[in-house]
């Protein structure tokens, strides 16, 4: 893998940092990248669906999910997993993402991890060829491309350190906050870098230094390469055996920091974890020596390391290695940004026309379109185009149920309200507020009892078993007049279109088993409209291909009773405007309908 990142790389934010995401945003914007780095945020114990971000002056919404699997399964082309996780989590989160799979390179923020679990660790991301930047790092970054969170600092400082494009160095350094003086420094002496990995201040980091370089030599990009070590471990020495071997053609400056130690008694331990000297050719004068020797570029200290880079740079530049950079046109985020109040993901009134889920209204409207009421509410409920047989189906259940005459209790109310002269909204949602548990309710319920039994596998015995100790009865079950002799029509008809229809209906196939144990207790404990309609709703949507979870989610959600509502609105307004069209007074309940038993109140 030449490249470790290119324009069209996104990650997988684990924890979410909003600082750090939001300057990767920044970034995007700045270099005009075609979507946004950051696919998904892992946030165990956050309970929302997502969370807003700044894109530009505008805002976008990054999907937060519980675990890194089913962020990985949304998001499938997310190949980097950002590990921004506490050292305590960081190595289970690492190896968790290591045994899914499809991660080309993680990177690892947290500093500590116990040695023993960190060369497990990166033995096992090796085994799978997946890149390990850190642990203990800042990030990296492929400058006009990809930026790892908090790499380079504010978007000023990215742009006076030329990150915003490519330049021609490679750099890998140890120190992470030496990375955005090291940039700095490449920017005034040079043009800029092309490819950079800070791997991490740890004793034992995921890649080191010559499987950076090495790939380096292989990116078309890179036309020279900068390594900055420091006082510790030998990790420099392979860097020169792959000089010396011919492996790294390309010309590297180096230095090793530290040299200071040499002047101190004992041993001196510096800010990283790796950063201790415990034999002579771990000292950072022996290994500036060392690779001196092998031809790489080494200042005599490190304030002449801005000179060297100057030096390497422009005779690569005097002999056409290194040409002329174009800078790119670049976005400037505002200085000032204001969170929206309000989303709307389904709707857009801006434009020319307003669109439902992105269909300009005239494409679905009129009837030369095809179009239906069915295809709308998929649009507008779901933001789905639906194939004809599931808009077929909604329309038919809002026909289903539109009435059931004036004696029910919503139509009732909706004309008691229209008689005592209250307008049409008004005498609507008079009817529309006693629709609930009692009243409509049971096509949300035979939608859930039933999807659990099937989900669970309970025969039709152990679901009548079941029911009967949650001292419920079978939602959907049962009618007041209809029975298996006089079967009732509206069943029927969907039953029909099901049959013809459905690609398949296992949940009303279980369904007419139950209803076959019911019927023999009794005969009018059928499977009723309500019970109908909700069962092949669930057969509607896994024929769609929603999962289980989103199925259960529209039913907790009301999605079920929100068809009953918009069916029986039509009934209430027919009787609203029947009550007008009549003009009929003001209605009082008849005092001999009423049961009187008042007694004299007590006195306390």
């Amino acid at each position: 893998m030449a490249q470790l990142f290119t324009r069209d790389t996104q990650a997988i934010f684990w924890n979410n940092n909003k600082t750090a995401i939001q300057r990767m945003l920044d970034y995007d914007y700045t270099i005009k990248r075609d979507k946004p780095s950051v696919a998904a945020i892992v946030a165990p114990t956050s309970g929302n669906k997502f969370d807003k971000f700044f894109y530009g002056p505008d805002e976008i919404m990054i999907p937060l999910f519980k675990n890194t699997a089913d962020a990985k399964a949304a998001q499938p082309q997310a190949d980097v997993l950002l590990n921004f996780a506490s050292f305590r989590t960081a190595y289970d989160v690492t190896m968790e993402a290591l045994e899914i799979g499809g991660f080309s390179s993680i990177m690892i923020t947290a500093e500590g991890i116990p040695e023993r679990l960190a060369r497990k660790m990166n033995a096992t991301a090796r085994e799978k060829n997946v890149t390990v930047i850190g642990p203990a790092t800042v990030g990296g970054i492929a400058p006009g491309a990809f930026k790892i969170a908090n790499v380079g600092g504010t978007i000023e400082n990215i742009v006076n350190s030329k990150l915003h494009r490519a330049g021609s160095c490679g750099l890998v350094t140890r120190s992470g906050g030496l990375f955005n003086e090291l940039s700095n420094i490449i920017s005034i002496n040079a043009d800029g870098i092309a490819e950079g990995v800070a791997i991490g201040g740890d004793r034992f980091v995921g890649s080191v230094f010559i499987d950076n370089l090495l790939r380096m030599e292989e990116n078309p990009e890179v036309k020279y390469m900068l390594l900055l070590g420091e006082v510790g471990g030998t990790e420099e020495y392979k860097v020169i055996e792959a000089v010396k071997s011919g492996k790294i053609k390309k010309p590297i400056i180096a230095w090793c920091i530290g040299t200071i130690a040499k002047y101190y008694d004992s041993g001196v331990q510096f800010g990283h974890a790796g950063a201790s000297a415990n034999a002579e050719r771990e000292t950072a004068e022996a290994k500036n020596k060392a690779m001196a020797e092998a031809g790489i570029f080494v200042p005599s200290s490190f304030n002449d390391l801005p000179n060297k880079i100057a030096e390497v740079y422009n005779d690569l530049k005097a002999k056409g290695v290194i040409g002329e950079i174009e800078e790119p046109e670049m976005n400037v985020c505002p200085k000032v940004r204001k969170s929206k109040e309000f989303i709307c993901t389904i709707s857009d009134d801006r434009g020319d026309e307003a669109t439902y889920a992105g269909f300009p209204i005239s494409s679905v409207a009129t009837p030369d379109t095809g179009k239906g009421i069915g295809d709308v509410i998929s649009l507008l409920w779901f933001k789905k185009q639906y194939p004809k047989w599931a808009t077929e189906f909604i329309e038919t259940v809002l026909k289903t149920v539109a009435d059931h005459g004036p004696a029910v209790s919503g139509a009732h109310n909706a004309k008691v309200t229209a008689r005592a002269g209250k307008s049409v909204v008004e005498s609507l949602v008079t009817g529309l507020l006693t629709i609930g548990p009692r009243f409509g309710g049971a096509i949300d319920g035979a939608a859930e009892y039933f999807k659990y039994a099937d989900d669970h596998k309970l025969t039709p015995a152990e679901f009548l078993n079941h029911m009967k100790k949650e001292g419920v009865p079978i939602p959907g079950i049962g009618h007041r007049i209809k029975s298996l002799k006089n079967p009732d029509l509206r069943v029927e008809g969907l039953k029909k279109f099901a049959a013809e229809n459905f690609p398949a209906t296992p949940l009303l196939d279980y369904a007419l088993t139950v209803e076959q144990l019911t019927t023999s207790k009794k005969e009018n404990l059928i499977l009723n409209v309500d019970g109908t309609i909700g069962i092949l709703m669930v057969d509607m949507w896994r024929a769609l291909g929603y999962t289980e979870e989103e199925i259960n989610e529209f039913i907790s959600s009301g999605t079920l009773n929100a068809f009953f509502i918009v069916g029986r609105s039509i009934g209430f307004i027919g009787h609203v405007l029947d009550e007008k069209r009549l003009a009929m007074p003001m209605y009082r309940h008849p005092m001999d309908d009423i049961l009187y038993d008042v007694q004299v109140a007590e006195k306390i």
